[in-house]
């Protein structure tokens, strides 16, 4: 008793320790994007008296933030859209052939791209990227989706395995052919993965700071948030209240969509993955 007892107390205090972790950083930013200058000089850990708005107005006005929330939410919107059609397709294609040594190949392939960093690559993809003039906005869309393709195959393909294939012959015998399996039965159940998927790189896309800068920093009307964050000190003269309001403002679209879908990751993780 006295042993799962100790156990009991060591899991909750870890528990709390993550939550703590986890904790501090937002209360700093939302607090500090809430104060004047002077009262953070006098009181950095305490509350803000007010609610004070100036930080995120002077954002706004001063920074191009409108100009970057919308090229970021261009170049996540878009590369999302491509990833939910052209993942599901060939996983589909590889799920119903795993045994053809063909399909079994390009499925390994694809996978090997887990076991390679980005930094081994980095140099490459931007000399590839520039020789064919796409370093810009359009190119940037073409990486993500490329890249997003070993995850999103494995999860598919995990959970195709589970959709029996009693369901493609019920289609065929009813007239379908396979494009209308794919697309009126296969791809509806395919829902919850899908979702993962969505909520996985669109945090990803949305947070990445590497790609966006070795491809779109040519002009800074192609920045992304996350670049704007990262050139905002040095343009605002190290001032933390305007860095914590840029930095809640960049948090909070994605912070929403987590929220709202957030349910669907552990689930569509685990029936993909694991079954």
């Amino acid at each position: 008793m006295k042993t799962s007892r100790l156990a009991q107390i060591l899991k909750y205090a870890v528990l709390v320790l993550g939550m703590l972790l986890i904790a501090a950083p937002m209360y700093f930013t939302v607090t500090i994007a809430m104060k004047t200058p002077t009262e953070m000089t006098t009181s950095f850990f305490s509350l803000p008296s007010s609610f004070y708005l100036g930080n995120f107005e002077q954002v706004i006005n001063k920074g191009k933030f409108w100009l970057f929330l919308g090229n970021s939410s261009y170049i996540t919107v878009v590369s999302i859209a491509v990833m939910l059609i052209l993942i599901p397709m060939l996983s589909y294609a590889i799920s119903r052939n795993a045994r053809k040594p063909y399909f079994k190949f390009v499925y390994v392939f694809i996978l090997a791209g887990i076991f390679i960093p980005f930094q081994a690559i980095m140099l490459p993809v931007y000399k590839h990227m520039s020789s064919l003039n796409l370093l810009n906005q359009p190119g940037l869309i073409i990486m993500y989706v490329t890249f997003s393709f070993t995850q999103g195959m494995f999860l598919c393909v995990g959970f195709l395995k589970n959709v029996p294939l009693e369901l493609d012959d019920a289609s065929k015998i009813d007239g379908c052919g396979v494009w209308q399996t794919f697309t009126r039965i296969v791809y509806p159940l395919m829902m919850p993965i899908l979702v993962t998927i969505l909520i996985l790189n669109s945090l990803w896309i949305w947070n990445d700071f590497m790609l966006p800068l070795i491809m779109l920093n040519r002009t800074s009307d192609f920045w992304t948030l996350p670049l704007f964050i990262y050139n905002f000190k040095s343009e605002y003269s190290f001032d933390y209240n305007l860095a914590f309001a840029g930095f809640f403002m960049t948090m909070l679209p994605i912070l929403i969509l987590y929220g709202f879908a957030q349910k669907y990751i552990i689930g569509g993780l685990t029936e993909g993955a694991l079954k």
